[in-house]
């Protein structure tokens, strides 16, 4: 055992409370630390915060930031997500492996450089990209990546990559990213100049009543994609019995193709942040928890600064603005650790309890029982910057943008075959055709709304509009150009749902590898027409008997590529007239026994 493990260990866990509940916050800082989580680490966790050590070694194993065997003192984790390979991952693996010298998934003989894919880092407007441990590196191409890895060689130190800043606060002193906003359009709710302090002012010269009444006057819906009303949700927690109330920022954007978070994040925290106090006071709770992905770490000495600075004008703490409101309410980041499955809202409060992101059942819903069994609103980064705003600018002001069952904007992710990817700010109800002459992606042949999880579109349904009860998306549009080929497309996404999947349910962790067990066999020309209704019937099977959000819509993929691109598939099936599977092959199969016997077949030649 390291002898300063024991130590180490002691003073981390002591750090936060010896509290078990903080076990994520505590296990990063030992991996921090030490590289990993070893046998001996948690065996020390576990005594030091009373838990059990299967508990420890549950979180630890759930995570893909966390190892329980030592990585690299440097760990390169390049995007694989279909954006990057679209712009060139591929080659820029390749180079990576050549020059680092081991395959991907290993690490160098001398400890130095391990080499990992990641399934998403919120960068696709500037793909190919990788994290550097917690340092983004952007617009990689083979040239750059063999250049990175000898610069590595040289120094150790990944902030040496950055050799330019981004634009706005990217170039702050707490961020000093390469990494671009790329925003194209600004719009009036998230975007727009604030002044710190001004929606929370007003929102405390109103009873918790009336603002939640504000609230639901504007008919906001909640940002993430669900569309449930922030009002409502809100009013039901603040009913709920309980001592303690919660509110939860969910920054935990891991859907490809999504990055509008990480813009607000850089550029936009005070208004978030005021969101949130907001929330706090009209459901009646004192504390908040952003939770933020792993993939953003390099944000996070800002945000704390951010914070701090709130504290500092009163608009955080003790008597927040002032002791005539008796309203206390501060904020803490939650770390995720490169988990997709904890952006849907009950494994986000498994994760902020210290433990592996399970889904919980529901119902309780989290509005009745949620982080420690609390009453808790979880609501999306861009849902609580809109809900500070409307408190500034009142319910009237904001429910005259968009559409009726839609209000207000909407910001979009736009990446892949465009002309000018980025972050835009467009009134709900703006038809898929304008936004695509706006990106100059007018020769679109599909696009994905929605994330992965979301409806892959084609040219006939451009003129809908983008909303709730048009073409609903939590954000994110990716453009596939001419030559793309849409399964090809749903492919990549199922593999990124098998992976991802937390696997407690049957449905999602057997039924998405057979769906994209079966797309394969069609991509490969082995697909016969039967194959068509056994993706549709499996998918609605996995659609509805799946546990939790990431199972319900996992499925998306294939149905909305069956429903709008039938023809794609038709194209690629046929009647195999002998009846045979044609997806077996004899001579694959006999290949061990030939090798045994040192011959060929007699019959199968």
């Amino acid at each position: 055992m390291n002898p300063n493990l024991e130590t180490d260990i002691r003073q981390i866990c002591k750090e936060f409370g010896n509290d078990r509940g903080r076990m994520m916050d505590i296990v990063i800082a030992v991996q921090k630390k030490h590289g990993c989580v070893n046998d001996d680490a948690m065996d020390l966790i576990a005594k030091t915060v009373a838990t059990h050590r299967v508990e420890v070694e549950s979180t630890v194993s759930f995570y893909a930031f966390l190892s329980t065997r030592p990585r690299g003192t440097i760990v390169i984790r390049l995007c694989h997500d279909i954006i990057d390979k679209m712009h060139g991952s591929d080659a820029v693996a390749a180079a990576l492996a050549r020059e680092v010298g081991v395959p991907f998934g290993q690490t160098t003989s001398d400890g130095k450089i391990t080499l990992e894919y990641a399934p998403c880092l919120g960068l696709c407007d500037q793909a190919p990209a990788a994290l550097v441990n917690d340092v983004p590196v952007t617009n990689l191409s083979t040239d750059k990546a063999r250049w990175m890895v000898q610069e590595l060689r040289k120094h150790h130190d990944p902030n040496q990559l950055v050799t330019e800043f981004g634009d706005g606060n990217n170039a702050h002193e707490l961020i000093r990213s390469m990494v671009y906003n790329n925003i194209r359009k600004r719009g009036e709710v998230v975007f727009a100049e604030m002044k710190p302090g001004e929606a929370l002012q007003k929102a405390l010269s109103m009873s918790p009543a009336e603002v939640i009444r504000e609230i639901k006057a504007s008919r906001l819906r909640g940002r993430g994609g669900a569309g449930f009303p922030t009002g409502m949700k809100w009013e039901f927690t603040r009913g709920a019995p309980g001592d303690n109330r919660y509110v939860m920022c969910n920054a935990d954007e891991g859907e490809p193709g999504t990055f509008k978070d990480r813009v607000i994040l850089t550029e936009c925290p005070d208004l978030m942040f005021e969101g949130m106090t907001i929330a706090g006071y009209a459901i009646g709770g004192n504390t908040g928890i952003l939770y933020l992905r792993g993939e953003y770490a390099y944000l996070r000495s800002y945000l704390e600064h951010v914070l701090a600075d709130r504290r500092k004008k009163g608009l955080l703490g003790k008597s927040v603005c002032g002791a005539k409101h008796c309203f206390d309410f501060d904020i803490r980041i939650q770390m995720g650790a490169g988990a997709y499955v904890c952006g849907e809202e009950t494994a986000l409060i498994s994760s902020c309890e210290g433990t592996r992101g399970d889904p919980k059942n529901r119902p309780p819903y989290p509005a009745q029982k949620g982080y420690l069994d609390c009453p808790s609103v979880v609501n999306n980064v861009e849902t609580l910057c809109c809900a500070a705003r409307i408190m500034e600018k009142g319910a009237a002001w904001f429910a005259q943008m968009g559409t009726t069952d839609s209000p207000g904007t909407k910001l979009l992710s736009v990446s892949g075959d465009c002309k000018r990817p980025g972050v835009y700010e467009v009134p709900f109800g703006i038809p898929v055709r304008e936004v695509l002459a706006m990106v100059g992606a007018e020769d679109a042949m599909a696009i994905q709304i929605g994330g992965a999880s979301g409806q892959m579109v084609g040219p006939k349904d451009y003129d809908r509009p983008i909303s709730y009860e048009g073409l609903a998306t939590g954000g994110s549009l990716m453009v596939f150009g001419p030559k793309r080929n849409v399964l090809e497309a749903a492919h990549m996404f199922m593999d990124f749902f098998v992976e991802e999947s937390c696997g407690y349910c049957t449905p999602c962790r057997v039924g998405n590898v057979l769906l994209k067990d079966r797309l394969e066999k069609i991509l490969n020309g082995q697909g016969e027409p039967g194959d068509l209704d056994y993706l549709q019937e499996l998918g609605q099977t996995v659609k509805v008997l799946s546990r939790c959000g990431l199972g319900q819509t996992s499925s998306n993929p294939v149905l909305t590529t069956l429903k709008n691109f039938r023809n794609v598939y038709e194209g690629l099936v046929k009647v195999n007239q002998d009846k045979f599977q044609s997806s077996f092959d004899i001579k694959a199969a006999l290949t061990p026994a030939r090798k045994i016997i040192g011959r060929e077949s007699v019959i199968y030649t």
